[in-house]
């Protein structure tokens, strides 16, 4: 066996394979809008948890809050979102969560 002096042995999982090599290609790149904040564009200064229809287009389906890499919102309305949202639930113009049987 030949001693190589300062060279330490790469290990099996980090040497490189066939496909490791940049592929490149004709394509044309998926470019994907930037998510605008709704409030910030409409202006919308007070997010009222009464209007139960807004704050449910940022709601899933299950009855989880959306958050904000989704749907586009930025950080200080994502939180007075979410707090609206809360205040909603509390007085039942909202879900908690949906009534799916767990089984």
């Amino acid at each position: 066996m030949a001693e190589t002096k300062g060279v330490k042995p790469v290990p099996v999982s980090q040497k490189p394979t066939g496909g490791d090599k940049a592929i490149v290609s004709n394509k044309r790149q998926f470019f994907r809008r930037r998510k605008v904040c709704k409030f910030c564009v409409e202006k919308i200064d007070l997010i009222d948890y009464k209007d139960a229809r807004m704050l449910a287009q940022f709601i899933s389906e299950r009855g989880k809050i959306v958050p904000r890499r989704l749907s586009g919102v930025c950080t200080p309305c994502q939180r007075r979102l979410a707090e609206a949202i809360k205040q909603a639930r509390s007085i039942a113009l909202l879900p908690f969560a949906t009534g799916l049987p767990r089984g």
